[in-house]
């Protein structure tokens, strides 16, 4: 009878046990999918109308979320809003590149590791889609320091970032510092503002295009093709003799 007894605890005990297992596991999917819907719904408005013209309010109200402290909750300041889509851009770029990384061929080329640097983003943003607002977002971002430094610090922080850049850089030892410095804040200005750029014309010419994902492809590749040229010539340049600033 003792045994008896023992066994049902146990079933009552282990049935219980499941049920919150599967409503602790219910609530953490509902909990990612409202932060998800709350990133793709600060992307849109950042990129539509900057940073400092949106409130945490709208961006809940954008998401679907009835409570206006949700981002809040979630997220906590907007600087740690914008840090979750800056991670999460990065994610995907970091194994897009460690990908590029292990199957470069010619590590005594410079566009290799250029290439290693561009095509990331320009795949990423190939395979989200028309419309998409991921690169104008970055692009706001860039507007405002403390938020662009943000983005510098995240993106350096990426293992493959690193790789690819001491890769380059190892081809360039004669490169004074200042002029590394310079041509780094350029080929950052030319990269995010030319992304930004694409992303929009096809989003506005989404209307009138007749090859639909094809045309997207083509823009982006082509758009990769050209920054790659344009960062090989930016930092292959010769360096002319001048005093610098400070």
């Amino acid at each position: 009878m003792e045994g008896r007894r023992a066994a049902g605890a146990r079933t009552v005990v282990g049935m219980s046990s499941s049920r919150t297992a599967q409503a602790a596991s219910g609530r953490a999917e509902r909990a990612h999918d409202t932060r998800e819907a709350i990133l793709d719904a600060a992307e849109r408005l950042f990129a539509e109308r900057g940073v400092g013209e949106v409130s945490n309010r709208q961006i809940g109200q954008a998401a679907g979320q009835a409570n206006n402290f949700a981002v809040g909750y979630h997220f906590g300041t907007k600087a740690d809003l914008v840090r979750a889509i800056v991670r999460r851009h990065t994610a995907v770029t970091e194994e897009r590149r460690l990908r590029m990384l292990a199957e470069i061929a010619e590590p005594g080329d410079p566009r290799g590791w250029i290439a290693c640097l561009v095509r990331p983003a320009t795949g990423q943003l190939e395979a989200l889609g028309v419309p998409s607002w991921r690169a104008r977002c970055l692009a706001q971002f860039d507007t405002v320091p403390a938020l662009r430094q943000i983005v510098v610090d995240e993106s350096v922080a990426a293992p493959s970032m690193g790789r690819a850049l001491e890769g380059m850089f190892r081809l360039l030892p004669d490169l004074p510092e200042e002029v590394h410095r310079e041509r780094g804040d350029m080929s950052r200005l030319l990269v995010v503002h030319t992304l930004a750029e694409r992303e929009r014309a096809l989003h506005e010419g989404e209307g009138a295009l007749h090859e639909g994902e094809g045309a997207a492809r083509a823009g982006w590749e082509a758009t990769a093709i050209g920054l790659i040229d344009a960062l090989a010539g930016l930092w292959l340049a010769p360096v002319s003799a001048r005093t610098f600033p400070g």
